[in-house]
């Protein structure tokens, strides 16, 4: 704006500036220079969310001159306002105040439209606040005997005049209940917009409640996140298992139900929607709302579990070549898949890479943005599927591995999913071959005071996965198993944790009841699991031409509790070094929230998907070299030079394999420390 005599006013962080005359308010200043204060009750002083605070000590730095009054004085709007709801010292609502010197406006980051929302999890990063839905109080001309147009159009004629919005079209269910809310808000009302162009809610009055539900559709648990789309904020968080769970254990074993079954696949579709509305429901009551005030909803998963939600039977993606119905990113009425949120809410489900790899690794991918490093990274979710990818910004590369349920505590003799009692972490004396432990729901380790009193309710039952895998790890690191995963039977005469167990031995973990022992076909499950992992990844280094990665990220439940240094140690993942090894939460979910939140980022991770090179483990002529290999602890060829700088790893030794009471003894191991 090129003028003159009129106050300069300068709205930082943007450094947007321009000429006004005095008397114009804030708001109207920063909307002509195209800076994004909020607002949803369109500069009335009803919602407060436009507060601004001028920015005394930024005058000089700025050009501006400073003089006593550079804003008009409190007015009434903000003694009202001020009144309900108070307002922090020195702010002001950039609606009310009136320009009348020059002057540098601060715009709070909670008063951006587009504003920053910080990820609270693993790895702090923000999130860009551009929600799909956006609420507009607008104020309707009433009918006149003069002015034969209807409600819908002077509705849609007050939106361009004060919101600028264009093009719109309005959800029929909408437009039943329009006239009631137009009257009962005496003409003055606010409406819910989705994507600028379509009206899905309308309500009389101020209405300052819009929330969206992301969602992780999990094979064994369903997790949601109830988000606030006018602040960006998680309000409530809850997750249930997944009730399909009857249907079958892993994700093979559902889609045989469906084959075997007729109407199979229905079944299992009506349990994951009525869960998935269940949990809607629960979050809205914890965050003291309605599930009619959910409007958006986001949704990752795995290919058979994004299917089964849509009503798809899975049965191609059972066999090769492994077909999906769509890989394509879908948005779609709550109602088409019986969701019961706001009757008028939509659903975007993020889109599936490949047969195996799915929208939940499209959400990994969305949550941590390889692409956008020239460091070679690895991201896992590790499940009863591993899915994989590797790359940076030159190339992804993206394939699933068959790990089997072992590391979520399936197919171990003691083996139990993560729950109170269950053990998870466990370290053993190099010299004494004794354990200890820790369970979930204590703070103690079993060999400190208070552990007992700690677990009587409910007793140790069990080991889970992060147990699992520490406790094989702290095994070869005591000597108790070789590099081969054989269990050493000559050390019973060391320890009496080492026993016969048929024709071969195991340790016990555990003794009382109930006696938690690690048998030899245990070390085997999580050999034969780590293995096709490792093999996953080898052909994804292979075919992008890494030697080796800058960083890991492990993802899912499983991921985020295990100890990174443990799963390297048993050869689960490649060298790296440690402190580019981290967990990364729930990456899915986070994908998922991100979706919500940003919805430019929903073009971002359709364009990314396609670019993602996807390879089938299954037809890969070098899968079982790499897999016999990586049966090995922790492998048989790769040297882990980064972790042995940090962990001193035993030498190579042969054990006694089967249970002969007359049998040689093998030497003392040599004792290692982590």
């Amino acid at each position: 704006m090129v003028l003159t005599d009129d106050p300069l006013v300068v709205f930082m962080p943007s450094g947007k500036r321009g000429h006004f005359p005095v008397g114009t308010p804030l708001l109207t200043a920063a909307r002509a220079l195209g800076v994004d204060i909020d607002s949803v009750c369109g500069g009335r002083g009803l919602c407060g969310r436009c507060q601004v605070v001028v920015a005394e000590g930024e005058f000089a730095k700025h050009g501006v001159s400073s003089k006593n009054s550079h804003l008009s004085g409190f007015s009434e709007t903000e003694a009202r306002y001020s009144a309900r709801v108070p307002m922090a010292e020195g702010r002001r609502l950039s609606c009310a105040a009136r320009v009348e010197a020059d002057v540098v406006i601060d715009v709070p980051a909670s008063s951006q439209v587009h504003r920053q929302v910080v990820r609270k999890d693993a790895a702090v990063r923000a999130i860009e606040l551009h929600p799909v839905v956006r609420l507009h109080y607008v104020q309707v001309q009433p009918p006149d005997m003069h002015d034969p147009s209807g409600d819908l159009r002077r509705l849609f004629d007050a939106l361009e005049l004060e919101w600028r919005l264009t093009g719109l079209t309005c959800d029929l269910s909408v437009l039943q209940t329009l006239q009631g809310a137009l009257r009962a808000g005496a003409w003055q009302v606010t409406v819910a917009v989705h994507a600028g162009k379509q009206i899905i809610g309308i309500w009389p009055g101020l209405h300052e409640q819009v929330f969206g539900l992301a969602v992780d559709v999990g094979s064994t648990t369903i997790a949601a996140h109830l988000c606030d789309l006018l602040s960006g904020e998680v309000v409530a968080s809850a997750g249930i298992m997944n009730p399909q769970i009857r249907f079958g254990e892993d994700l093979m074993s559902r889609v045989s139900y469906s084959m075997m079954n007729p109407g199979g696949a229905a079944q299992m579709t009506v349990a994951v929607r009525e869960a998935l509305s269940s949990l809607a429901a629960d979050v809205a009551r914890m965050a003291d709302t309605t599930v009619e005030n959910i409007l958006e909803a986001t949704v990752v998963g795995n290919p058979i579990m994004h299917h089964l939600l849509l009503g798809i039977d899975p049965v191609e993606l059972g066999g090769a070549p492994f077909a999906l119905a769509t890989d394509h990113s879908l948005t779609l009425r709550a109602n088409a898949i019986d969701l019961k949120l706001n009757r008028n809410a939509r659903v975007y489900v993020l889109p599936c890479i490949a047969g195996h790899v799915g929208a939940d690794t499209a959400g990994m991918i969305l949550a941590e943005r390889p692409d956008l490093s020239d460091r070679m990274t690895l991201l896992v979710d590790v499940g009863t599927n591993a899915e994989i990818v590797l790359g940076n910004r030159n190339r992804l590369v993206a394939c699933s591995s068959p790990t089997g349920p072992a590391f979520e505590g399936a197919q171990i003799s003691c083996g139990q999913r993560a729950a109170p009692g269950a053990i998870e972490r466990v370290r053993i004396d190099r010299d004494t071959l004794e354990p200890r432990f820790k369970v979930i729901g204590s703070e103690f380790w079993s060999d400190e005071r208070g552990f007992e009193e700690s677990t009587a309710a409910t007793g140790v039952t069990g080991i889970c996965g992060s147990g699992i895998i520490e406790v094989i790890a702290e095994m070869y690191l005591a000597g108790l198993i070789n590099q081969d995963g054989v269990i050493d039977g000559a050390l019973a005469a060391r320890s009496p944790r080492v026993v016969a167990n048929g024709r071969t031995f195991a340790y016990v973990l555990r003794a009382g009841t109930p006696e938690l022992r690690i048998t030899q076909n245990d070390v085997r499950a999580i050999q034969l699991a780590k293995a096709a992992l490792y093999a996953g990844i080898a052909l994804l280094m292979e075919r992008i031409g890494a030697e080796h990665v800058d960083g890991i990220r492990l993802a899912g439940a499983f991921g985020s509790h295990i100890d990174v240094k443990y799963a390297m140690i048993l050869g689960m993942i490649p060298d790296c070094e440690l402190r580019e090894v981290r967990s990364s939460g729930n990456a899915a979910g986070t994908g998922a929230r991100i979706a919500l939140l940003d919805a430019t980022s929903r073009d971002t991770i359709e364009k990314l998907v396609r670019q993602v090179e996807k390879m089938e483990t299954a037809i890969e002529p070098r899968f079982q070299q790499h897999f016999v290999e990586a049966m090995a602890i922790p492998h048989k060829t790769a040297e882990y030079p980064n972790l042995r700088r940090v962990v001193e790893l035993p030498p190579p030794k042969e054990v006694l394999s089967q249970a002969q009471p007359r049998g040689r003894r093998s030497r003392r191991p040599e004792a290692a420390s982590t």
